[in-house]
């Protein structure tokens, strides 16, 4: 981001509309407004007036960000629901509204996500032996955030199928 210097916004009107559009264009998390608010140069009190704002007139919903950030980064990028978690405390989202969100995420869709994920992972391998090939499999799955007791049974169901395939 070696763009020009962003210039300070003192006005705490002139900030709150333009945190009303930063908002608008796409669900934010509060921690994020509260962020790009500091950078901005705004002060602490005139931020958290700002973010209350915000709230108020549901600009900023945490609730709603969670569930848009969950099923965003679950359909586009095909993230397990640790990753997402991770994704979510790093954006100061509460607990109670991390756990909503990935209920949000449908059970049936999520189990045909990692099934996808490591068949399309298992024809990239090149490698022969079975347990090799199906331990690399688990690491990728785990990396993508999905759970090593969900990975074993996906891997068991496909093996002699498509994973077990290494003919090009």
């Amino acid at each position: 981001m070696d763009g020009p210097k962003t210039t300070k916004i003192t006005d705490e009107k002139v900030a709150r509309a333009k945190a009303e559009h930063y908002c608008a264009y796409q669900e934010r998390s509060q921690q994020e407004v509260r962020d790009k608010l500091y950078e901005w140069g705004l002060w602490p009190a005139a931020v958290e007036n700002t973010v209350s704002a915000l709230i108020e007139d549901n600009f900023l919903n945490e609730e709603r960000f969670a569930n848009a950030y969950a099923l965003g980064k679950f359909r586009q990028k095909g993230w397990g629901k640790a990753k997402i978690k991770q994704g979510l405390k790093f954006k100061r989202v509460p607990e109670v509204l991390i756990k909503k969100a990935l209920l949000a995420i449908p059970g049936d869709d999520y189990l045909l996500t990692l099934q996808k994920v490591i068949t399309k992972k298992a024809k990239l391998l090149t490698e022969k032996d079975l347990f090799k090939r199906n331990y690399k499999l688990k690491q990728y799955a785990l990396g993508r955030g999905y759970e090593g007791d969900l990975i074993a049974d996906v891997l068991k169901e496909l093996i002699g199928g498509e994973v077990t395939n290494v003919s090009r």
